[in-house]
């Protein structure tokens, strides 16, 4: 992505909101993590709690994060852009459209937190 003024990112976890799709998502974490579809989720979140390294990061940035559920993203943005992503995704709000910082393929490539990171401040700095 080209150097463009960010009004802040957003990341789209490859898993549905609630109670309910969140105890699905740790039981699939725990008895099957190779088949578990939101490498975002692995990356950010262990079985339980954030991140420690990804939690100071967020904290530190001077730009806005927003973390939506697929659904939650589809309800706020799908009519606003028009466009079709696959997820999980992290994007760029600008003044005129999203833009993609790392894309599904990008982020199930990563290997970590800090791999993560440094996709995202690549696009910041």
């Amino acid at each position: 992505m080209e150097k463009v003024s960010v009004e802040k990112l957003i990341f789209v976890y490859n898993a549905n909101s609630g109670t309910h799709n969140a105890v699905l998502d740790t039981a699939h974490k725990i008895f099957s993590p190779s088949t578990y579809e939101c490498s975002l989720c692995d990356i950010t979140f262990g079985i339980f709690t954030e991140n420690k390294v990804w939690r100071k990061f967020r904290a530190q940035s001077t730009t806005p994060m927003e973390f939506l559920h697929r659904d939650e993203f589809l309800k706020m943005y799908s009519s606003k852009f028009g466009k079709k992503y696959t997820f999980p995704i992290v994007l760029a709000e600008t003044d005129e459209d999203f833009e993609v910082v790392v894309t599904t393929e990008k982020m199930n490539s990563l290997k970590n937190v800090e791999s993560l990171m440094s996709e995202v401040l690549a696009t910041l700095n």
